[in-house]
């Protein structure tokens, strides 16, 4: 006797056949990786208070003078989380098209607000990115901007190496820190920009950048590293990236310096350039050599939370 199996019985056992035999479908990205999310919070504060446009501060610097502050931005780059092995593992950054670009990120603390109105409404305190899965206990990053991007044009670049309030020259390059508030002793003015190319030619200002570029002018980028880079290496150990936040306190960079007096035919406040009086307790809390000094110790600008 012949047995008649139905047409749909066949082509359910084929099927299941042929999806036994398929190669099974490929895993998600980050499981297929083995990468995690990361996302570095970063705090602004002003001798261990928030930081907040408007808002002023009491006993900064050498005269425990009180501040208000116009602006606060900043460039990272080179970030990298330290494993229980101790090796640095390279975050590989979220590509956003605003905030963070190849491996350098623009944390923006200032919202446009009151003396901030020279600023930007949005603000950004995070940095984010993945790595690869696993248990890390410390953080490593750069305060700056790397060479091969730090001297090209502002005009042309991509977010958020487009904002020319963060750029000097093509020969000097970028701003790495932008900090500039009025003091007690030297309230802001609108006087016209200091011609070195410092900004405000009031108050006090702290512009951390690359000095001393070899190029024919200004409007030429240096082939070769600056003489003095003033790039920041920051090392935290003892650091969990999921419970723990990275406060920047300019309180600290400040603590040396006499807000309320600028140095005589000097870039208001310290803006990096050799031969200001206003810059040695500055740089040292960066932790970098200034004037043919060495560094007095490590950077005393960024502590853990």
């Amino acid at each position: 006797m012949t047995c008649k199996i139905p047409v749909t019985l066949v082509a359910a056992a084929t099927a299941a056949l042929l999806g036994a035999c398929a190669t099974p479908p490929a895993p998600i990205a980050s499981a297929a990786s083995g990468t995690q999310p990361v996302t570095l919070r970063f705090a602004a504060q002003v001798n261990g208070e928030p930081f907040a446009c408007g808002k002023s501060y009491a006993g900064v610097g050498t005269t425990r003078s009180t501040i208000t502050p116009s602006d606060w931005r900043m460039y990272v780059s080179e970030v990298h989380l330290i494993d229980t092995s101790g090796r640095a593992v390279p975050v590989a950054l979220t590509q956003d098209g605003m905030w963070q670009l190849e491996n350098i990120a623009l944390l923006d603390f200032e919202n446009g607000s009151g003396p901030c109105r020279n600023g930007t409404p949005a603000t950004n305190t995070t940095v984010r990115g993945t790595v690869p899965a696993g248990r890390y206990v410390g953080l490593r990053f750069t305060l700056g901007v790397p060479f091969g991007r730090n001297h090209g044009d502002p005009t042309v670049a991509p977010s958020p190496l487009n904002l020319t309030a963060m750029f000097w020259n093509w020969q000097g390059g970028y701003k790495f820190v932008k900090f500039d508030t009025a003091t007690a002793g030297q309230p802001m003015t609108s006087a016209p920009p200091d011609p070195r190319g410092g900004g405000n030619a009031s108050g006090f200002s702290v512009h951390l950048g690359s000095t001393l570029c070899a190029s024919a002018s200004r409007t030429e980028a240096p082939r070769a590293e600056c003489a003095n880079p003033n790039r920041v290496q920051v090392q935290l150990d003892r650091f969990d990236p999921s419970t723990q936040i990275v406060v920047a306190d300019i309180g600290s960079v400040l603590a040396g310096a006499n807000v309320d007096v600028n140095a005589p035919g000097t870039s208001p406040g310290c803006m990096s350039f050799l031969n200001d009086a206003d810059c040695p307790g500055v740089m040292g809390a960066f932790g970098l050599a200034y004037g043919g000094m060495p560094a007095p110790g490590p950077q005393r600008f960024f502590t853990v939370r």
